[in-house]
Formats: structure tokens, sequence, C-alpha cells
């Protein structure tokens, strides 16, 4: 059974949370002298809502989800951080990563003196349960999965990550910021079956917006519950609440722009496999290609000299000699074939 009293720090659950003055009166009014604000009209001179109600009533209808299940973060790095900051008791608790995966869940677990399990990922960068799950001990508290993986680029097999949030205890982080460029509805319509799940989302790849740094944490009404009462009280600026308000409202446009940029993907993938130094090019659901050449490094640094830039991912477990590269515009791609296959 699934007790989340049990998994929260002591701290935290003893934590009384500091109330703005935007917590203590909701609405509109004619006067407002509770904040401290300047009364001379900026735009900008008054606090943003704390809640982003707003923005969740648009995320409510658009993912299909009750409000109480959204939590909004300053991209999802900031999620992910509260999760260590509310769960993991620094200096005892511990977090299993599977490997290959994105870079900030190590570095949050190193900020909060949290130590790291690695386990890696099949060949095929896809889940080991059995495996991961042998990783953990008894002060596990949160396993990070990451799909479409980062970097690899493929989708974990659902059952698979199932399985897992079934036969774990503890939390299971499950990081879709690319499930936007899939087929799939990723594991947000399981929330209300799982209570240690966590689906992070987020407005920064195919909404287009990372300049405004808008993640989106989706858990059950608990969960979301200990993160609200450890977050900065005005963690979203009414400057990023705006741009996603506007946003949210055009999703036909979203839409667009991923099936370009999935049609584009298809289309470098057929380039990318022409070229000589191309040993190979992993399969994709997400908006860039982990592509194996000869030499990585070699490549990397003489298509910057050309003014494109990749990322190398040589360093990465099972990606030796691998780089990833993002699906651009139509021109775009253009380039970095055209630059490929001169070098």
């Amino acid at each position: 059974m699934f007790d989340i009293n049990q998994l929260v720090r002591k701290n935290v659950l003893r934590l009384k949370p500091y109330s703005s003055a935007r917590d203590e009166f909701q609405g509109q009014a004619s006067v407002y002298l509770d904040a401290n604000e300047n009364p001379y009209p900026t735009g900008y001179n008054r606090y943003p809502d704390p809640h982003q109600i707003a923005v969740k009533e648009k995320l409510a209808a658009i993912k299909q989800v009750d409000q109480s299940n959204i939590f909004l973060g300053n991209g999802s790095d900031e999620v992910i951080d509260l999760l260590f900051r509310a769960f993991c008791e620094p200096g005892n608790d511990n977090v299993v990563i599977p490997q290959p995966t994105y870079g900030m869940y190590a570095v949050c677990a190193g900020i909060n003196n949290v130590d790291i399990k690695y386990i890696n990922l099949t060949n095929n960068f896809d889940l080991d349960v059995d495996a991961t799950l042998q990783t953990c001990d008894e002060q596990t508290k949160i396993i990070f999965l990451c799909s479409p993986n980062n970097p690899a680029g493929n989708l974990i097999t659902t059952t698979k990550a199932e399985t897992l949030i079934q036969r774990f205890t503890g939390l299971v982080v499950v990081d879709e910021a690319y499930i936007d460029f899939t087929n799939q509805p990723g594991l947000v319509p399981l929330l209300n079956q799982y209570p240690n799940l966590i689906v992070l989302q987020t407005l920064s790849k195919a909404w287009g917006l990372a300049g405004i740094r808008m993640g989106i944490g989706f858990a059950s009404t608990e969960v979301i519950h200990v993160l609200n009462k450890i977050k900065p009280p005005y963690n979203i600026s009414i400057l990023s609440q705006q741009v996603a308000l506007k946003a949210l409202d055009n999703e036909v446009r979203k839409n667009e722009w991923v099936k370009e940029i999935i049609s584009e993907r298809e289309k470098l993938i057929i380039e990318l496999k022409k070229l000589p130094q191309v040993i190979e090019v992993f399969p994709s659901d997400a908006n860039f290609l982990l592509t194996r050449v000869k030499d990585a490094k070699d490549i990397y640094r003489k298509l910057t000299e050309r003014g494109v830039i990749v990322r190398d991912r040589s360093g990465v477990v099972l990606c030796d000699n691998c780089l990833r590269i993002t699906v651009g515009t139509s021109a775009e791609n253009e380039i970095i074939i055209r630059e490929l296959s001169q070098l």
C-alpha cells in the first residue's frame, strides 16, 4: 500500500508553509494594500497568482486531468529539485537512475546530498525491470525514468514502466518532456491507478516556450500538496503565465509544428543514413536523433567550425561515438546534411 507519510521527510511533514498575501486573499478587489507592492501600475507591479489557476485550467482541459493533479515549476528542473527536497533525506536516502538519461536528475541528487544508484538500460535503451528493482534497497525513495529517453529518443516500453510502478513502493518519476512527438498518450492517464506515479512534462519542446521556463508535474493530490507546501510562493512570473496562457489557446499551431517536425525527422533519418561517416541512426520518438558516427569528437569539432552546433554525447554510457542532432527546420536540416557531406 502506498503511504505518502512514510516517504515524505519528517521535517517537511512538520513544516508550516509560508502564506503569502495572495494565499490569504484570492479574488478581485478595488484596493490592494496587503502585499507591500508599488501602487503605480506598470502592468507588473502586482505579484503573480501563486497557484497559477488560469494556466492550470487550460492545461487540465488539454490533458484531461483535474487541476488538483497539476504542479507548475520554473522548468521541470524545479519540480525535480523539489522532489528531492520533499522525499529524500540528505545523507541517508538514495535514488535509482537508469542510464543513459537526462543529467539533471544526478545533478539535483548531488546538490541535495542524496546517493545515486545507477543501472544501465538495455542495449536498445529500454528498461530492465528486474535489474532496476534489484538495484533498489530500503532507502531508495525515487526511480527516475525518461520516456522518450534523452539522449536516445525512444519510448520506454509502457508495460515495463507500469510493472515497475506496481512493484516499487517508492515514487516513480517518468519524464515525458518529448511525449508530444510520439503517437502515444504517455502515462498521465494512469495517474488515478498509481498514487506513486509522477509524470513530468514541459512547455519547452513542442509548445516552443523554452524561454519562459515552465515545467509541469502531474501527480496524486497528496504529492501535489507536498510540492505546494515547499515551493517558493511566487515561482512562476506574471510574464511566464501570460505567455503560457496565450500559447495554450493555440493548440492547433502546436500540433502543426509537431507534425512538421516529425516529417522532417523522417527525412533527416533517410539523409543521415546515406552518409559514409554515419554508422547508425537510432529509432526516435522525439525531436532529435541519436546518431553513431565514425569519430564523434572530430565531426563535432568540424561542424562547430562551420557554425553548425550539435551535441556530442560520446562520453555517455551506451553512446560511444554518438552525436545528438535536434530536428530543425527544413532549411537547417539541409545545411547539416550538406556540411556533413563535405567533411
